[in-house]
Order: structure tokens, then C-alpha cells, then sequence
């Protein structure tokens, strides 16, 4: 072999693949290896048949559905208002000279409130005295001529048509007086309006007018208000279906009242404290409201600390009802399907759906009124796993939702 000769022409026939690019170039063992593993992983893949494991049941948690006595409390939305909400009013005419109280505090019945001028209505007082010491002198001297002319008209001295005068004369004599007397006492009382008194205990308002300013009767005469706190209303009112329904669930015997009728009332404020008093329903219309169609009703509270104020927004929750035998769902166990509200119950091992009707809402679980017997199984816990009838494990019982304390 020479130098000149190509390198090609030395290598043997029988291994053309080294005429092949570098990059292409496979070792024939490095090739049976890919094709081996490959077809082993294949091989691996393909499950036989028969060998499929089967799903195990979902694991589930119930509670028995077991009726029980339970208290009714119904909230509503409600506003104070003082007990008694009196306008302080001048009564007569004239120009208001001092105010004679602090705004925003507390007033007893018969304090001064404002004082109105005076010299105008004593004036007036002193003007009616006079009229009736005119009318009461001219009344006696009708009675004297009356008395002289009697004996002079049995002796026939005078005619009877000069004593009947007579007699007409004192009469009228005595009307006058008694009309200078009701016009004395008229004056007598503008004078005494003109100090203005609060009618009852409560807390005041805002001065409407200042010192200096006119009032006039009937048209500009409201100078403030007062407000009787104590005891203190809370107006509320209930839709006429809630009102059909309670009626309804009391008569099939599902809701028992009170038998004296008496509901207790309680007041959570704004910050969602309970308020330390508990008062009564005082009133409940007869009519539905055509204005909103609700029925107004009105409960009554102590307030000796001054702690309500009227104008608050409060909630309102009436209790005293109960219902004997109510059956409680948790909320996670109650499912929304395309006829209603269901529950999945357990029944032979299997989820079974239940369509039920749901009531009111009760510590956070709804109260079933419909749908569910006693000693039925209810699925809580795991509901989203469950088909209808397929196979269910029941791991144990559900716990109950935390009850709601009265402050929540």
C-alpha cells in the first residue's frame, strides 16, 4: 500500500458504515440497546387485561338527623324613638328675651325652658281688671235698681214694663261681668306663656331661636323638642308572608308561642353587642302598612343610663317561640340541583339524594321542615365525592357547627 492510496479502499467491504458522516455514525450494539429498551417500555405500558384495580368507596362523615326542642328568635331592622317626642311651642306672640336652659341635657317637667316678654301681656292683664271693675260696678248698680223698683211695682207705682227694663238691665249687667272676668283670665294665662315650661322629662333639643327673635302663634311658634328616653320605643315591622307563616307553622303545630303571649325582645347595637336591657312588645298594628306592606309593630325598653339614643339604627330580636320538634342540617350538607335544595343520606351502604325544603337559618345550620325523618343518615363531610347511588365509607360522625352566642 502506498501513501497516495485512499483510505477508503483499504477498509474491509463488510463495513461500509464507517463511510457514514461521523455524526450518523451507530454502533450495531448501540442500536439493539435503544430497540430492546424501547420495546421493553412498550411492554410496560400496556396493562394486561383483567388487572384494572377497582376505586375504593369515598370516605364520608354523617350525622344522624335526631328532631329536637329548639328557641325561635326572629331579627329584625329597627329604629329608637323617644316614648314621648314633644315640641316646646310658644303660645302667644312675641319677642323672646332669654333661654333659660343648656342644650342637649337632660329637663324636668315644669322647668323654664324660654321667657318671652312680659310687658305686653301684663299691659293686657291690667287692661281686663279694669273692664271688669266697670262691668261689676254697672252689675251693681242694676241689682240696687231692681230692689228699689220691687216693692214700688207690687204698690203699682211704677208699670211693669219700666221694672221689666229693670230686670233686663242687671241681667245683662251680669253677663258683662262674666265676660270681663273670662277675658281677665284669658290675659291672665297669655301672661303666664310667656314663660315656656318643658311638659315632660327628657332630654332637650336644639334651641330654633335665639334671644331677640320673634315668634308668632301658630305659623313660626316651635323654639326646640323634647325627647322622653326612659323608657325608650324601638319601632320594627314583619313582612305579611312572615306573618302567614308563623300563623301557618303555629297552627300545624311545628312553632309554639308563649301561651300568656309575652315575647321578650332584646337590642344588638351597631358594634354587635347585646344591649343589657330586655324589654316587651307594647304594640302591634292591626292594618298592613300600604306604604311598605309591612306590619309595624313596637317594643318598649328601660333606658336609666341613657345608653339608647333616639335615631339609632338597631337590630331587633324578638324571642319566646320554639319549635318542638326541629330537625338541624349543617349548611355544607344542604346541595342547590336543578329542582330544589337535596341532601345525600346514606341508605344500604349507598349515597341516596333526598330533595328536602329548608326553613329558617338556626346557629349556622338550616332547619329542615321537609324531606328528612328521624334516624336518617345525612352525608356532611365529603358530599362533593359521592355520585347518587354509588357506594359510600363512612369514616364517622360529622361535628356539629359552633353555636352562635347572643353577642355574635
Amino acid at each position: 500500500m502506498t501513501a497516495s492510496s485512499s483510505p477508503d479502499q483499504s477498509l474491509p467491504r463488510a463495513l461500509p458504515w464507517l463511510k457514514q458522516p461521523p455524526e450518523r455514525r451507530l454502533l450495531p450494539s448501540a442500536v439493539l440497546a435503544l430497540v430492546l429498551a424501547a420495546a421493553f417500555l412498550l411492554a410496560g405500558c400496556e396493562p394486561a387485561k383483567g388487572d384494572m384495580p377497582a376505586m375504593p368507596p369515598p370516605e364520608v362523615t354523617t350525622i344522624p338527623v335526631k328532631p329536637e326542642q329548639i328557641d325561635v328568635a326572629y331579627q329584625y331592622v329597627g329604629q329608637t324613638e323617644g316614648s314621648r317626642e314633644v315640641e316646646v311651642r310658644a303660645r302667644v306672640t312675641g319677642i323672646v328675651l332669654e333661654r333659660k336652659y343648656e342644650e342637649g341635657t337632660q329637663v324636668k317637667a315644669g322647668d323654664t325652658l324660654f321667657l318671652i316678654d312680659r310687658a305686653p301681656f301684663e299691659v293686657a292683664v291690667a287692661q281686663a281688671q279694669a273692664e271688669l271693675a266697670s262691668s261689676t260696678a254697672r252689675e251693681a248698680q242694676t241689682r240696687r235698681e231692681v230692689a228699689r223698683l220691687k216693692p214700688l211695682i207690687a204698690a203699682r207705682a211704677v208699670s211693669q214694663r219700666e221694672y221689666d227694663d229693670a230686670l233686663s238691665a242687671h241681667d245683662v249687667a251680669r253677663a258683662n261681668v262674666q265676660l270681663a272676668q273670662a277675658r281677665l283670665r284669658e290675659a291672665e294665662l297669655n301672661l303666664g306663656y310667656t314663660r315656656v315650661t318643658a311638659s315632660v322629662t327628657g332630654m332637650s333639643g336644639r334651641a330654633l331661636k335665639s334671644e331677640g327673635s320673634l315668634v308668632t302663634v301658630n305659623s313660626d311658634s316651635l323654639l326646640t323638642r323634647v325627647s322622653q328616653v326612659d323608657p325608650i320605643w324601638v319601632n320594627f315591622s314583619l313582612s305579611e308572608n312572615q306573618r302567614l307563616r308563623i300563623a301557618s307553622e303555629a297552627a300545624a303545630g311545628r312553632l309554639v308561642l308563649p301561651p300568656d303571649g309575652y315575647l321578650g325582645v332584646e337590642v344588638v347595637l351597631a358594634d354587635g353587642t347585646t344591649y343589657s336591657h330586655k324589654g316587651r312588645v307594647n304594640f302591634s298594628d292591626a292594618r298592613v302598612n300600604t306604604t311598605t306592606g309591612t306590619i309595624d309593630a313596637r317594643a318598649e325598653f328601660p333606658n336609666p343610663d341613657r345608653a339608647l339614643l333616639p335615631g339609632q339604627f338597631v337590630r331587633v330580636r324578638v324571642n319566646g317561640a320554639s319549635r318542638p320538634k326541629a330537625i338541624l342540617v349543617p349548611q355544607r350538607a344542604v346541595l342547590e340541583g336543578p329542582d330544589g335544595k337535596f341532601v345525600f343520606v346514606v341508605r344500604e351502604g349507598k349515597a341516596e339524594p333526598r330533595p328536602v325544603q329548608v326553613g329558617d337559618w338556626h346557629d349556622k345550620q338550616w332547619i329542615i321542615s321537609q324531606g328528612l325523618e328521624e334516624g336518617d343518615a345525612v352525608i356532611v363531610d365529603g358530599v362533593v365525592k359521592v355520585r347518587p347511588g354509588s357506594p359510600v365509607k363512612v369514616a364517622g360522625a360529622a361535628q356539629p357547627p359552633a353555636r352562635i352566642t347572643k353577642s355574635d
